[in-house]
């Protein structure tokens, strides 16, 4: 028997939940006390799970706390194809090895929430590249073009002429043909894959299982105020260290605080209520969500930590206590060559966007000198420091 807790079940329905099909459905199920098969889809299209996402497992981790099977699929097959839900461009399809590299560290994050010793985990490579054509084809005859292309995303490409590619049409045919795979009584998505999930019950019907129901969560922008992305960069993932987690935390918009407590913490409404009661500066409301969800992730004593460093960075303008260090041999260094060697530049066209950007600043003991040419010759001095933007240090030692 599973937990049935009227407290509990209304949590799992209401917070962060966009939308419910069918709602009178899943709340039955939860009294019953029956154990219920959860399912989630993840793609690994990137290395890293932002918080955006991580909500996702703390549901799942609410339903298995209460009892229930959680249902991991992890979609090494259809990252390949590329889940087309928010997109407004055919978006890069993946090597199986840009996959498999994305792989390596997914189930490690994942269990920073969730008990995997009880995680059913599949790959739904080992169905899809078994499947026959003609087994395909009978999917493809459940849905019409029409419904597929009516789709908002779809339908905005289709009037602005952009292309759409057939493979992206297929899309919901697998996200569905998993559930029927795995059993699932419910599937949790992101409230942009409605139609993907309203797939999976009709395919569960068309091979006469019970249709699963459906929870859609609220959707987390990213510290831009758009949608959290990792393709904008606009994120904040499960693995970032402590100091920059904090201080990506401080850098969002203020309008998405709220957002942000209701997704990305485990405080109670009324916790919640009182932090946002006990300042109306901004500033101390994000810092206090800042500390909550470092230490959901690395602990009390690390989001301390954070915090200070935090503070004597910002509000004090000290360095910071702790940076890494880049030894090289050379006297000279062209700024962006640099700047991508010592890792503060990903590449060096951005590094070249950071200069010319004035995000580049040298400093020197007293002497802080911001780099305005892209083409500059930087003398290195044993201990001078090189800062981009407001949070990325490093300390140069000559050998």
């Amino acid at each position: 028997m599973t937990d049935t807790n009227p407290q509990k079940i209304e949590n799992i329905l209401t917070r962060g939940i966009e939308e419910i099909f069918e709602k009178e459905s899943l709340l039955k199920k939860l009294q019953s006390g029956k154990q219920l098969r959860i399912k989630l889809g993840i793609d690994p299209t990137g290395p890293k799970i932002h918080i955006g996402r991580a909500f996702q497992f703390w549901k799942l981790r609410d339903f298995q706390d209460m009892g229930h099977k959680i249902v991991l699929i992890i979609g090494d097959f259809t990252a390949q194809i590329g889940d087309a839900s928010d997109k407004q461009a055919m978006r890069q399809v993946l090597s199986e090895k840009e996959i498999k590299e994305n792989l390596k560290d997914y189930l490690r994050q994942i269990g920073k929430i969730l008990d995997m010793k009880k995680v059913e985990v599949r790959y739904n490579s080992a169905w899809f590249k078994k499947m026959k054509v003609m087994d395909f084809v009978r999917l493809q005859m459940i849905f019409t073009a029409q419904q597929v292309i009516q789709r908002r995303n779809f339908k905005e490409r289709w009037d602005e002429g952009k292309p759409i590619g057939s493979h992206e049409l297929d899309y919901p045919l697998f996200q569905g043909y998993d559930s029927v795979i795995v059993k699932s009584d419910v599937e949790i998505g992101g409230s942009d894959q409605l139609f993907n999930l309203q797939a999976g019950r009709e395919i569960q019907k068309y091979f006469k299982q019970n249709q699963q129901d459906i929870m859609t969560s609220k959707m987390l922008n990213g510290l831009d105020g758009r949608k959290m992305s990792t393709s904008w960069g606009n994120i904040v993932t499960i693995l970032d260290e402590p100091s920059d987690m904090f201080g990506k935390i401080m850098s969002m918009k203020d309008e998405s605080i709220d957002d942000y407590f209701e997704l990305c913490t485990r405080l109670s409404k009324e916790e919640m209520s009182q932090i946002k009661s006990s300042s109306s500066n901004p500033r101390d409301i994000k810092a206090k969500l800042a500390r909550e969800i470092v230490k959901m992730y690395h602990g009390e004593k690390e989001a301390v930590r954070a915090e200070e460093e935090f503070d004597k960075i910002f509000r004090n303008r000290e360095l910071p206590s702790d940076m890494p260090v880049f030894t090289t041999e050379k006297k000279n260094y062209f700024i962006l060559n640099l700047l991508f060697d010592t890792k503060l530049a990903s590449s060096k066209n951005e590094a070249k966007r950071l200069v010319e950007g004035g995000g580049v600043e040298i400093i020197n003991g007293e002497i802080k000198e911001r780099v305005a040419d892209w083409k500059k010759d930087v003398v290195l001095v044993d201990e001078m420091i090189i800062k981009v933007g407001s949070r990325k240090f490093v300390k140069i030692k000559i050998k």
